[in-house]
């Protein structure tokens, strides 16, 4: 009985961890592209709730952070989390910022007329969650993806982090 209550104890952590990093990674890397991270903070309680529902049951896929060009609706960077989930885990939660702000610089931006959305990608037959509704990314033709790694981590869910730049 103690292992059960262990073991589901530490998953809920893992789910509010990954999902509170997630999201402050995404805003750092709004706040240091020059973006407005109002907009992403009037979301928050509907970001928080899809990414933490479908976290904890297994239904997450990706979050995408899409910077577009507002007068055009054009792709101009696109930022990729992509989760895994593994049965085992050491149990440690961590988190690598350093290599995400070193990239945000590498990426650079300039944010004149620029816009941001957030998606999300999920496994089919997924829970709907209030605020947020279906939707498809904008295309990557013309883009090359730069892999960071694994920036998050914590029980058995990590984050793979990418970045979509022109050719």
């Amino acid at each position: 009985m103690s292992a059960t209550a262990v073991g589901v104890y530490t998953h809920v952590h893992s789910y509010n961890f990954v999902t509170n990093q997630l999201l402050n990674s995404v805003k750092e890397i709004v706040r240091m592209s020059g973006l407005d991270p109002a907009k992403m903070s009037g979301q928050w309680a509907s970001l928080e709730l899809g990414i933490h529902t479908w976290l904890a049951d297994g239904d997450l896929e990706s979050v995408y952070l899409e910077i577009y060009n507002s007068r055009t609706d054009k792709l101009v960077r696109r930022w990729d989390f992509d989760i895994s989930y593994s049965k085992s885990g050491d149990g440690s939660f961590w988190q690598d910022p350093d290599d995400i702000r070193y990239h945000i610089e590498k990426a650079g931006l300039n944010p004149a007329n620029c816009d941001y959305e957030i998606l999300t990608t999920t496994a089919p037959g997924r829970r709907n969650v209030a605020g947020w509704s279906r939707c498809s990314p904008r295309s990557t033709d013309g883009f090359v993806k730069q892999s960071i790694g694994t920036t998050i981590g914590a029980g058995g869910i990590s984050s793979g982090t990418s970045y979509w730049r022109e050719k």
